[in-house]
Protein backbone atom coordinates (compact mmCIF):
# COMPACT_ATOMS: atom_id res chain seq x y z
CA UNK A 1 0.00 0.00 0.00
CA UNK A 2 2.86 2.12 0.70
CA UNK A 3 4.43 1.66 -2.52
CA UNK A 4 1.47 2.44 -4.64
CA UNK A 5 0.86 5.64 -2.52
CA UNK A 6 4.40 6.37 -3.15
CA UNK A 7 4.38 5.69 -7.05
CA UNK A 8 0.96 7.91 -7.41
CA UNK A 9 2.86 10.46 -5.16
CA UNK A 10 5.88 10.53 -7.73
CA UNK A 11 3.62 10.54 -10.62
CA UNK A 12 1.72 13.13 -9.56
CA UNK A 13 5.39 15.17 -9.40
CA UNK A 14 5.79 13.66 -12.30
CA UNK A 15 2.30 14.98 -14.01
CA UNK A 16 3.07 18.72 -12.29
CA UNK A 17 6.83 19.08 -13.19
CA UNK A 18 5.88 18.24 -17.16
CA UNK A 19 3.01 21.19 -16.79
CA UNK A 20 5.49 23.44 -15.43
CA UNK A 21 7.59 22.67 -18.54
CA UNK A 22 4.82 22.88 -20.84
CA UNK A 23 3.38 26.22 -19.36
CA UNK A 24 6.78 27.88 -19.61
CA UNK A 25 7.34 26.75 -23.50
CA UNK A 26 3.89 28.67 -24.16
CA UNK A 27 4.71 31.48 -22.29
CA UNK A 28 7.94 31.64 -24.06
CA UNK A 29 5.98 30.59 -27.92
CA UNK A 30 3.70 33.63 -27.17
CA UNK A 31 6.48 35.97 -26.22
CA UNK A 32 8.18 35.42 -30.03
CA UNK A 33 4.55 35.93 -31.23
CA UNK A 34 4.48 39.03 -29.98
CA UNK A 35 7.84 40.74 -29.90
CA UNK A 36 9.34 43.02 -32.64
CA UNK A 37 10.48 41.43 -35.90
CA UNK A 38 13.61 42.64 -35.26
CA UNK A 39 15.42 42.34 -31.76
CA UNK A 40 14.91 44.15 -29.01
CA UNK A 41 16.77 47.80 -28.64
CA UNK A 42 19.79 48.09 -26.45
CA UNK A 43 18.61 48.03 -22.52
CA UNK A 44 19.31 51.09 -21.15
CA UNK A 45 19.55 53.06 -24.39
CA UNK A 46 16.95 55.94 -25.23
CA UNK A 47 15.90 56.55 -28.86
CA UNK A 48 15.92 59.79 -30.19
CA UNK A 49 14.19 61.60 -32.66
CA UNK A 50 14.79 65.03 -33.84
CA UNK A 51 11.97 67.33 -35.34
CA UNK A 52 13.66 70.05 -37.00
CA UNK A 53 10.00 72.31 -36.52
CA UNK A 54 8.42 74.07 -33.15
CA UNK A 55 6.58 71.33 -30.61
CA UNK A 56 3.39 70.92 -31.82
CA UNK A 57 3.50 73.85 -34.84
CA UNK A 58 3.53 70.60 -37.36
CA UNK A 59 2.27 67.64 -39.08
CA UNK A 60 5.21 66.24 -38.98
CA UNK A 61 5.65 66.78 -35.35
CA UNK A 62 2.52 65.18 -34.98
CA UNK A 63 2.94 62.50 -37.05
CA UNK A 64 5.85 61.44 -35.10
CA UNK A 65 4.22 61.85 -32.01
CA UNK A 66 1.49 59.79 -32.52
CA UNK A 67 4.52 56.54 -34.12
CA UNK A 68 6.87 57.01 -31.33
CA UNK A 69 4.76 55.75 -28.21
CA UNK A 70 3.97 52.77 -30.25
CA UNK A 71 7.73 52.08 -30.96
CA UNK A 72 8.89 52.25 -27.44
CA UNK A 73 6.72 50.05 -26.65
CA UNK A 74 7.79 47.35 -29.26
CA UNK A 75 11.33 48.62 -28.86
CA UNK A 76 11.20 48.04 -24.70
CA UNK A 77 12.50 51.75 -24.55
CA UNK A 78 11.80 55.08 -24.57
CA UNK A 79 11.66 57.24 -27.17
CA UNK A 80 12.20 60.96 -26.47
CA UNK A 81 11.39 63.78 -29.43
CA UNK A 82 13.73 66.27 -29.56
CA UNK A 83 11.94 69.60 -31.45
CA UNK A 84 15.35 71.85 -33.03
CA UNK A 85 13.56 73.92 -35.33
CA UNK A 86 14.80 76.95 -37.45
CA UNK A 87 16.69 77.84 -40.58
CA UNK A 88 14.05 75.91 -42.70
CA UNK A 89 14.25 72.79 -41.11
CA UNK A 90 18.50 73.02 -41.74
CA UNK A 91 19.44 72.96 -37.55
CA UNK A 92 17.29 70.32 -37.07
CA UNK A 93 18.37 67.93 -39.91
CA UNK A 94 22.24 69.32 -38.91
CA UNK A 95 22.07 68.03 -36.16
CA UNK A 96 20.69 64.47 -37.29
CA UNK A 97 23.53 64.42 -39.83
CA UNK A 98 26.16 65.49 -37.08
CA UNK A 99 24.84 62.81 -34.16
CA UNK A 100 27.03 60.01 -33.45
CA UNK A 101 25.56 58.57 -30.76
CA UNK A 102 24.09 55.73 -32.55
CA UNK A 103 20.42 56.13 -31.49
CA UNK A 104 19.29 59.55 -32.88
CA UNK A 105 16.85 59.84 -35.74
CA UNK A 106 15.63 63.02 -37.72
CA UNK A 107 12.17 63.24 -38.84
CA UNK A 108 12.22 65.59 -42.63
CA UNK A 109 9.55 66.80 -44.68
CA UNK A 110 9.65 68.37 -48.68
CA UNK A 111 12.10 71.15 -47.02
CA UNK A 112 14.98 68.22 -46.95
CA UNK A 113 14.73 68.33 -50.51
CA UNK A 114 14.01 71.44 -51.67
CA UNK A 115 17.17 73.07 -49.78
CA UNK A 116 19.46 70.71 -51.32
CA UNK A 117 19.06 73.09 -54.36
CA UNK A 118 17.35 75.79 -52.90
CA UNK A 119 20.09 76.77 -49.28
CA UNK A 120 23.03 78.07 -50.28
CA UNK A 121 26.18 76.96 -48.09
CA UNK A 122 24.10 73.90 -46.19
CA UNK A 123 26.56 72.53 -43.20
CA UNK A 124 25.45 68.80 -44.28
CA UNK A 125 25.09 66.89 -47.32
CA UNK A 126 21.65 65.84 -48.04
CA UNK A 127 22.38 62.16 -49.45
CA UNK A 128 25.98 61.95 -48.33
CA UNK A 129 25.61 62.78 -44.56
CA UNK A 130 22.16 60.94 -44.13
CA UNK A 131 20.63 58.14 -45.28
CA UNK A 132 16.83 56.96 -45.44
CA UNK A 133 14.54 55.26 -42.70
CA UNK A 134 11.05 55.07 -44.06
CA UNK A 135 8.68 57.36 -45.85
CA UNK A 136 5.89 57.47 -42.79
CA UNK A 137 2.69 59.66 -44.74
CA UNK A 138 1.36 62.21 -47.16
CA UNK A 139 -1.19 64.97 -47.04
CA UNK A 140 -2.69 67.23 -49.62
CA UNK A 141 -2.13 71.01 -48.84
CA UNK A 142 -4.54 74.07 -49.46
CA UNK A 143 -3.99 77.50 -50.20
CA UNK A 144 -6.42 79.78 -47.56
CA UNK A 145 -7.32 83.20 -47.25
CA UNK A 146 -7.84 85.43 -44.24
CA UNK A 147 -11.57 86.21 -44.28
CA UNK A 148 -11.34 90.00 -45.14
CA UNK A 149 -9.92 89.11 -47.98
CA UNK A 150 -11.88 90.66 -50.87
CA UNK A 151 -11.71 87.07 -52.77
CA UNK A 152 -13.92 83.83 -53.39
CA UNK A 153 -12.21 81.67 -55.34
CA UNK A 154 -8.43 81.36 -57.41
CA UNK A 155 -9.16 83.29 -59.88
CA UNK A 156 -10.38 86.25 -57.99
CA UNK A 157 -7.41 86.02 -56.12
CA UNK A 158 -5.01 86.17 -59.02
CA UNK A 159 -6.88 89.54 -60.39
CA UNK A 160 -6.71 90.97 -57.46
CA UNK A 161 -3.39 90.59 -56.99
CA UNK A 162 -2.68 91.78 -60.64
CA UNK A 163 -4.13 95.17 -59.78
CA UNK A 164 -2.29 95.45 -56.41
CA UNK A 165 0.95 94.00 -57.15
CA UNK A 166 3.23 93.32 -53.88
CA UNK A 167 0.81 94.52 -51.70
CA UNK A 168 -0.65 90.87 -50.73
CA UNK A 169 1.40 88.68 -48.34
CA UNK A 170 1.55 85.09 -48.05
CA UNK A 171 3.12 82.98 -44.99
CA UNK A 172 4.85 79.82 -45.06
CA UNK A 173 6.72 77.72 -41.77
CA UNK A 174 9.89 78.70 -43.59
CA UNK A 175 12.49 79.13 -46.09
CA UNK A 176 12.45 76.14 -48.61
CA UNK A 177 9.35 74.49 -46.55
CA UNK A 178 6.17 73.12 -48.77
CA UNK A 179 4.51 76.08 -47.85
CA UNK A 180 7.36 78.81 -49.68
CA UNK A 181 7.73 76.36 -52.21
CA UNK A 182 3.88 76.20 -53.26
CA UNK A 183 3.60 79.85 -53.43
CA UNK A 184 6.47 80.98 -55.59
CA UNK A 185 5.39 78.08 -57.98
CA UNK A 186 1.80 80.03 -58.49
CA UNK A 187 3.53 83.27 -58.18
CA UNK A 188 5.42 82.08 -61.24
CA UNK A 189 2.68 79.93 -63.04
CA UNK A 190 -0.33 83.05 -62.47
CA UNK A 191 2.10 85.62 -62.99
CA UNK A 192 1.73 87.23 -59.70
CA UNK A 193 3.77 89.28 -56.85
CA UNK A 194 3.08 88.25 -53.46
CA UNK A 195 5.67 89.22 -51.02
CA UNK A 196 6.70 86.17 -48.83
CA UNK A 197 7.02 86.02 -44.80
CA UNK A 198 8.91 83.33 -43.78
CA UNK A 199 7.63 82.01 -40.14
CA UNK A 200 9.51 79.34 -37.97
CA UNK A 201 7.14 77.14 -38.12
CA UNK A 202 3.21 76.47 -39.22
CA UNK A 203 1.48 77.45 -35.89
CA UNK A 204 2.83 81.00 -35.85
CA UNK A 205 2.45 81.51 -39.46
CA UNK A 206 -1.33 80.18 -38.51
CA UNK A 207 -2.01 82.34 -36.08
CA UNK A 208 -1.18 85.62 -37.98
CA UNK A 209 -3.12 84.54 -40.93
CA UNK A 210 -6.10 83.90 -38.20
CA UNK A 211 -5.11 87.44 -37.09
CA UNK A 212 -5.56 89.10 -40.22
CA UNK A 213 -1.71 89.72 -40.23
CA UNK A 214 -0.59 88.35 -43.08
CA UNK A 215 -3.13 87.31 -46.57
CA UNK A 216 -2.86 83.36 -47.70
CA UNK A 217 -0.70 80.48 -46.69
CA UNK A 218 -0.28 77.31 -47.67
CA UNK A 219 -0.48 74.97 -45.03
CA UNK A 220 -1.35 71.23 -44.38
CA UNK A 221 -4.95 70.51 -45.36
CA UNK A 222 -5.83 68.11 -42.21
CA UNK A 223 -5.04 71.47 -39.45
CA UNK A 224 -6.35 73.94 -41.44
CA UNK A 225 -9.59 71.98 -42.33
CA UNK A 226 -11.14 72.72 -38.78
CA UNK A 227 -10.84 76.77 -39.32
CA UNK A 228 -12.17 76.38 -43.17
CA UNK A 229 -15.43 74.15 -41.58
CA UNK A 230 -15.52 77.28 -39.06
CA UNK A 231 -15.58 79.59 -41.78
CA UNK A 232 -12.45 80.91 -40.12
CA UNK A 233 -10.31 80.83 -42.98
CA UNK A 234 -11.37 80.96 -46.78
CA UNK A 235 -9.75 77.93 -48.52
CA UNK A 236 -9.02 78.83 -52.61
CA UNK A 237 -7.94 75.62 -53.72
CA UNK A 238 -6.06 72.18 -52.70
CA UNK A 239 -2.77 70.67 -54.26
CA UNK A 240 -3.24 67.28 -55.45
CA UNK A 241 -4.02 67.11 -58.85
CA UNK A 242 -7.24 65.58 -58.28
CA UNK A 243 -9.50 66.76 -54.99
CA UNK A 244 -8.33 65.48 -51.41
CA UNK A 245 -10.65 62.48 -49.96
CA UNK A 246 -10.75 64.62 -46.63
CA UNK A 247 -12.16 67.45 -48.87
CA UNK A 248 -14.11 66.84 -51.62
CA UNK A 249 -15.88 70.38 -51.91
CA UNK A 250 -12.90 71.84 -52.42
CA UNK A 251 -11.38 72.32 -55.69
CA UNK A 252 -8.07 71.87 -56.98
CA UNK A 253 -5.74 74.55 -57.91
CA UNK A 254 -5.20 72.18 -60.99
CA UNK A 255 -8.63 72.28 -61.97
CA UNK A 256 -8.73 76.36 -61.75
CA UNK A 257 -6.30 76.88 -64.44
CA UNK A 258 -3.25 75.35 -63.63
CA UNK A 259 -3.07 71.76 -64.34
CA UNK A 260 0.23 70.97 -63.96
CA UNK A 261 -0.16 72.55 -60.10
CA UNK A 262 0.69 69.60 -57.41
CA UNK A 263 2.30 69.76 -54.48
CA UNK A 264 2.19 67.54 -51.32
CA UNK A 265 3.40 67.37 -47.58
CA UNK A 266 5.28 64.30 -47.05
CA UNK A 267 7.17 63.11 -43.59
CA UNK A 268 9.88 60.86 -43.73
CA UNK A 269 12.76 59.58 -40.87
CA UNK A 270 16.16 59.62 -41.38
CA UNK A 271 19.29 58.94 -39.67
CA UNK A 272 22.94 59.93 -39.82
CA UNK A 273 25.18 58.22 -42.68
CA UNK A 274 27.23 56.61 -40.01
CA UNK A 275 24.54 54.41 -38.29
CA UNK A 276 24.58 50.44 -39.13
CA UNK A 277 22.76 49.81 -41.29
CA UNK A 278 21.31 46.84 -38.89
CA UNK A 279 20.02 49.07 -36.66
CA UNK A 280 18.53 51.39 -39.64
CA UNK A 281 16.64 48.37 -40.37
CA UNK A 282 15.41 47.61 -37.09
CA UNK A 283 13.85 51.49 -36.79
CA UNK A 284 12.47 50.59 -40.37
CA UNK A 285 10.97 47.29 -38.98
CA UNK A 286 8.92 49.24 -35.77
CA UNK A 287 7.85 52.15 -37.40
CA UNK A 288 6.19 49.73 -39.99
CA UNK A 289 4.87 48.25 -37.04
CA UNK A 290 3.62 51.06 -35.45
CA UNK A 291 1.80 52.34 -38.97
CA UNK A 292 -0.40 49.56 -38.77
CA UNK A 293 -1.45 50.01 -35.60
CA UNK A 294 -5.41 49.96 -35.40
CA UNK A 295 -5.50 53.69 -33.22
CA UNK A 296 -2.15 54.73 -35.39
CA UNK A 297 -4.73 54.17 -39.01
CA UNK A 298 -7.81 55.61 -37.49
CA UNK A 299 -6.17 58.83 -36.04
CA UNK A 300 -4.21 59.50 -39.48
CA UNK A 301 -7.74 58.84 -41.58
CA UNK A 302 -9.68 60.86 -39.46
CA UNK A 303 -6.81 64.28 -40.26
CA UNK A 304 -6.91 63.30 -43.95
CA UNK A 305 -3.03 61.65 -43.34
CA UNK A 306 -2.35 58.93 -45.81
CA UNK A 307 0.07 56.29 -44.57
CA UNK A 308 3.14 54.89 -46.69
CA UNK A 309 5.64 53.11 -45.10
CA UNK A 310 8.13 50.84 -46.84
CA UNK A 311 11.58 49.95 -47.10
CA UNK A 312 14.59 52.38 -46.57
CA UNK A 313 15.19 52.28 -50.29
CA UNK A 314 11.93 53.20 -51.53
CA UNK A 315 12.31 55.83 -49.32
CA UNK A 316 15.63 56.60 -50.97
CA UNK A 317 14.00 56.61 -54.23
CA UNK A 318 11.35 59.27 -53.44
CA UNK A 319 14.16 61.39 -52.06
CA UNK A 320 16.29 61.60 -54.78
CA UNK A 321 12.92 61.81 -57.10
CA UNK A 322 12.08 65.07 -54.94
CA UNK A 323 15.15 66.55 -55.24
CA UNK A 324 15.62 66.90 -59.01
CA UNK A 325 11.91 67.83 -59.33
CA UNK A 326 12.47 70.82 -56.90
CA UNK A 327 15.41 71.96 -59.17
CA UNK A 328 13.65 72.28 -62.12
CA UNK A 329 11.01 74.38 -60.46
CA UNK A 330 13.45 76.08 -58.43
CA UNK A 331 14.84 76.80 -61.43
CA UNK A 332 12.44 78.10 -63.73
CA UNK A 333 10.67 79.76 -60.84
CA UNK A 334 13.48 81.40 -59.64
CA UNK A 335 12.66 80.79 -56.19
CA UNK A 336 15.14 82.28 -53.41
CA UNK A 337 15.43 82.43 -49.45
CA UNK A 338 14.55 85.24 -48.49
Amino acid sequence: MKCATLRTSKLRHSILALLCITGSMLVQAQSINNSPTTSPWPAGQNIRVIVPFPGGASTLDSVVRVLTPEVAKYAGTPVIVDNKPGAGTVIGVDATAKATDGHTFGGVANSFTVNQTLAKNLPYNTTRDLQPVILMARTANVLAARPGLPVNNLQELIAYAKKNPGKLSYGSFGNGTTAHFAGEMLKSMAGIYVVHIPYRGQGPALTDLLGNNIDLMFGNLPDFLPYIRAGKLRALGTTYLTRAPSAPDIPTIAEQGFPTFETDSWYGMVAPASMPKEVVAQMNSLMNRALQEPAVKKNMAERGIEIIGGTPAKFGDHIQNEISKYARIVKTSNMQID
